[in-house]
């Protein structure tokens, strides 16, 4: 009878999840919310991992002042549910950047990693690839062009890396000027399908 009711309760935190997809997940916020403790929650979160229904990345945090260190983002393997739109799209984004990360580690091109950048005053990339413990590219994902994120021009300015801001509005494609660095503003329809 314990394990039908574990299995309820497992359903029930896989029901709350596509609410949190993009933020932080807090595993104390989700052990409160179905009274049991953060070290279950913990361990169905990695149970879902295994297979294969979400997957989570940590925080990047070389090179970045007061950068968040512990909490990491949480997506799904299956979007279709995500009830934000901007969130969804992250998702999407995400899940491609998992695909991509693995054919070139797969392929030997390098050790490849996805991560997030944060800090203690909130400011957020949504995702940065890092190859050999090294910063790679910054990724940023918007619904539409309105401006550059303010937080994708401050870290890379800070990692002096590439970066990239994917929008989900069709037929964009420009570069714009950050500093010494250069920031490409596209459509996910022209960069994602250049990956491998």
């Amino acid at each position: 009878m314990t394990e039908i009711k574990s299995i309820d309760e497992m359903e029930i935190l896989f029901s709350l999840l596509p609410s949190r997809v993009g933020n932080p997940l807090s595993l104390a916020s989700l052990s409160r919310d179905l009274q049991i403790s953060p070290m279950t929650v913990h361990k169905w979160i990695k149970t879902f991992e295994s297979f294969y229904l979400a997957f989570l990345i940590k925080p990047w945090t070389r090179k970045i002042s007061r950068a968040i260190t512990k909490e990491r983002k949480l997506y799904l393997f299956d979007y279709a549910d995500i009830p934000s739109p901007a969130a969804r799209f992250e998702n999407m984004a995400a899940l491609e950047l998992l695909r991509a990360i693995s054919n070139w580690n797969n392929l030997g091109f390098g050790n490849f990693e996805l991560h997030y950048l944060r800090n203690k005053e909130k400011e957020e990339a949504d995702f940065i690839i890092s190859k050999k413990n090294q910063p790679f590219l910054i990724v940023e994902t918007k619904l539409s062009e309105d401006q550059v994120s303010k937080s994708l021009l401050k870290f890379q300015s800070a990692l002096k890396i590439p970066a990239i801001q994917l929008i989900h509005q069709p037929g964009i494609c420009r570069i714009i000027s950050n500093h010494k660095q250069q920031i490409l503003i596209s459509s996910t329809t022209r960069w994602l399908p250049l990956l491998p």
